[in-house]
């Protein structure tokens, strides 16, 4: 990276006050709940927009959802007209730049201990894998389906070489942390709160003579200020150990001298993982955010001064944003997904009806397999579920008709959010950044695969800066 492009990338702390400002001005475009209204509800303020998304045919929506360029690119010239009108400047650069585009690593608060980092994320995309022959990956990788595996092994190749203890956050069954040992040698501690899922791992380990021990533990119950007495966890030792393990309860898997990973740990999870790694002093974390909206909260509760001092206030529908995005849905879980959504929006419209009551009334999941029946059958049970009595409006294929209509509307208004999803995605993943460098640690975030391995591919490096 040269003087020139470094001179013109953002600190972390730039660079959210820059997205924090767009989705601010943006709101009104990505903060809908698209199944609760009957028009474009920006319409009036951006004709020009309404008119361009309107313009669009149905068979051209999937392919522009799925790539956010094409997507910026076939909207963003209308949206730029209405703003004109609007006397209004937005950056709209933001919606199709990625972090590690516009970051620089030479921040006050990130020195010499982000280089390892970055180097990390910038040196190892084609890295081998180092410790597995041919033999062992493929037992490593039993079982676990393709992108996954993927996922794995491209997350060790950027995992920089602290030689640390490593600590595997909401380990499920351990495949990464096995991983870990088996090429890094590392000792590792798995802590997953499913006991099934830790036997399991445990015995993996066991057979493979690997340096991974298991703790069968609820991290919502871990505390570094109570681990003494917290009575949640169990640990899982090999059969010659166990009996010789008189006090399992008394020991917090976060300290101080180790590095803490996270795949896909969900919501309040991975943030959980973060308090108690900063409150633990932990010397290095590695993360990669998952399900934002899966929080206790009813709304988001930021971690960094930051993104307290904005203005957004984050429900868990507005923090599904930036995972309403299939890269790797093939062409009949689509068409299951729209039929879906049309059965949901036909049997939405008969409920207003019959309760005279206009006003959305959610279903519970559905299996996939009642897609399979009719859409009479459908309404049948919704109706049941939720105690509606259908009365006389049984004519089930005009309300499935008016569900696909409402459909072209609702796809429609998403479309538009999709714009703001990677926007929100990386407010979300820089608020983390800026609270981990509050709490004294280099940080660097990156990407660690390709968007069409997964989505959700950033990746927060973190080492203590003073250790």
């Amino acid at each position: 990276m040269n003087q020139d492009n470094l001179q013109q990338q953002l600190t972390y702390s730039q660079q959210f006050s820059e997205l924090n400002q767009l989705l601010e001005q943006s709101a009104a475009l990505w903060q809908v709940r698209a199944f609760e209204v009957n028009a474009l509800p920006w319409a009036q303020d951006f004709p020009q927009l309404a008119e361009a998304v309107w313009a669009l045919a149905d068979d051209e929506l999937d392919g522009l959802d799925a790539e956010q360029s094409l997507l910026v690119k076939a909207l963003s010239p209308a949206l730029s007209l209405d703003l004109k009108a609007l006397g209004q400047d937005w950056d709209l650069s933001l919606l199709t730049a990625s972090i590690s585009e516009r970051t620089v690593f030479n921040d006050k608060t990130v020195t010499d201990k982000a280089g390892v980092a970055e180097q990390s994320l910038a040196g190892n995309t084609v890295a081998q894998q180092d410790g597995l022959s041919f033999d062992d990956e493929a037992h490593f990788s039993a079982h676990i389906k393709g992108r996954k595996w993927q996922q794995i092994t491209a997350f060790v190749q950027h995992l920089p070489q602290l030689n640390l203890p490593v600590l595997e956050w909401c380990a499920g069954k351990g495949h990464l942390g096995r991983l870990i040992a088996k090429a890094r040698g590392a000792d590792v501690v798995s802590l997953e709160w499913q006991a099934p899922l830790c036997e399991a791992g445990q015995a993996f380990a066991d057979k493979w003579q690997l340096s991974q021990t298991f703790i069968c533990a609820d991290a919502f119950a871990i505390g570094a200020e109570h681990a003494a007495t917290n009575t949640s966890i169990t640990t899982v030792e090999p059969p010659a150990q166990r009996a010789s393990n008189t006090n399992p309860l008394t020991t917090n898997p976060l300290t101080a001298r180790q590095q803490a990973v996270a795949l896909h740990a969900c919501g309040d999870l991975h943030v959980r993982l973060l308090t108690l790694a900063a409150e633990a002093g932990t010397q290095a974390l590695a993360i990669s955010p998952c399900c934002y909206h899966l929080i206790h909260a009813s709304h988001y509760q930021p971690l960094s001064t930051l993104a307290q001092q904005s203005s957004l206030k984050l429900s868990r529908h507005d923090l599904q944003l930036p995972l309403q995005q299939s890269v790797i849905a093939n062409p009949k879980q689509q068409a299951l997904r729209h039929q879906e959504i049309a059965w949901r929006l036909g049997f939405d419209a008969l409920q207003r009806e019959c309760r005279q009551i206009d006003e959305y009334l959610p279903l519970p999941s559905l299996k996939q397999s009642q897609l399979s029946g009719s859409f009479t059958d459908f309404c049948l049970w919704a109706a049941e579920t939720k105690a509606v009595n259908l009365a006389k409006n049984r004519d089930f294929e005009a309300w499935v008709d008016i569900g696909r209509q409402r459909q072209k509307l609702t796809r429609r208004i998403d479309l538009v959010a999709h714009l703001f999803r990677i926007v929100l995605e990386q407010w979300l993943i820089l608020d983390r950044a800026c609270f981990l460098q509050e709490q004294g640690y280099g940080v660097c975030v990156g990407e660690f695969c390709a968007n069409s391995v997964t989505p959700r591919n950033s990746l927060i490096l973190a080492q203590k800066m003073s250790v």
